[in-house]
């Protein structure tokens, strides 16, 4: 008894915890409710997020207002094509000190942006894949290697990277493997008419808001372990792991043709865990079907390859994917 009425009261908590920070966000953030609630499951999920879309619909705006509402500290990486990986990391230098008397040297570890609880990789295909790489260890293991030393991460770790469409001038596709890191892509979109009057009027005056830091990291850690002991229906788990064997490539169906690479079970692991975060924010206390089929898309398009075929008949991986989702029942 004791136990289910902890669990009711952490998912009121969650609750309470995701309107506040909805609401908080919301005084500088017009509109973008989907980017708002993807960045609460990427949260409380405790997965990475990768944000598309074109410059100037907010997204640096939505991570670093997050980032300011969370009692979290907050480093941001400026990706350029002639950042370094030690721009990221940190790097050794060498320090004079007085040892019996003589000059000596000792080496120290300067920590660098990548040490922070959240950290806001902005415009991350800017630079070259080599100094993409530089997130690989940290975004894994929540840890950075140096010099032959081992560095902790601080926690709760969360990298939210914002990305320009690939089409657009100096941009450099990001390696599979790093996309695989992230828990899921979110796309944004244009604001609508109204939207974009409010943005007109509201954000050329010279007031600024000052956003309430309203949640402390202890309280994020405790919830995020709280969304993984949610339960997951078996007709759901079985619907996620045909899914994501669904967009293997293989003879038998024509979806796959379409396909050079498909998602390995770290997207089978971050659908579930994605549909935790989000059935905890709807109140629910376990995942069903319709749970996981809501963030399915955010979950795999980045970790799904079109076939040479499919990129020259302009066939994109949401309509490939939302037909696999179709075909599994």
């Amino acid at each position: 008894m004791n136990e289910l009425s902890t669990a009711a009261e952490k998912l009121e908590q969650l609750g309470n915890v995701a309107t506040a920070l909805r609401a908080e966000m919301g005084k500088v953030i017009v509109g973008q409710h989907e980017l708002i609630e993807e960045l609460l499951v990427a949260l409380f999920a405790g997965g990475h997020a990768l944000v598309v879309g074109v410059p100037g619909l907010a997204k640096t705006l939505a991570v670093s207002s997050l980032a300011e509402c969370l009692g979290l500290s907050f480093g941001r990486v400026q990706f350029t094509p002639d950042l370094l990986p030690a721009d990221i990391t940190g790097t050794e230098v060498m320090t004079e000190i007085q040892q019996d008397g003589r000059k000596a040297y000792k080496r120290e570890f300067s920590k660098g942006p990548i040490f922070e609880n959240i950290v806001l990789a902005d415009e991350i295909n800017r630079t070259p894949p080599k100094t993409q790489a530089a997130l690989l260890q940290a975004m894994q293991e929540r840890e950075v290697s140096i010099g032959g030393e081992t560095h902790a991460l601080p926690t709760p770790f969360l990298v939210l990277a914002t990305r320009n469409p690939i089409e657009q001038e100096g941009t450099y596709p990001l390696p599979e493997a790093q996309l695989d890191r992230f828990l899921l892509e979110i796309e944004v979109d244009y604001p609508s008419y109204e939207e974009e009057l409010w943005i007109a009027e509201q954000t050329t005056k010279t007031h600024q808001v000052k956003l309430e830091s309203l949640v402390s990291a202890d309280v994020v850690q405790q919830l995020q372990q709280f969304v993984r002991t949610v339960p997951v229906t078996e007709k759901a788990l079985k619907w996620t792991v045909d899914v994501v064997r669904g967009t293997r490539p293989g003879p038998e169906k024509h979806e796959q043709s379409l396909i050079r690479f498909g998602a390995g079970p770290r997207g089978t692991q971050a659908i579930i865990l994605a549909a935790k975060a989000s059935a905890a924010l709807r109140g629910d206390a376990a995942v069903d079907l319709e749970d996981v089929k809501r963030v399915a898309l955010s979950a795999l398009r980045h970790r799904v390859v079109l076939s040479y075929r499919a990129e020259a008949e302009g066939t994109s991986i949401t309509t490939i994917l939302e037909e696999i989702f179709n075909s599994v029942s």
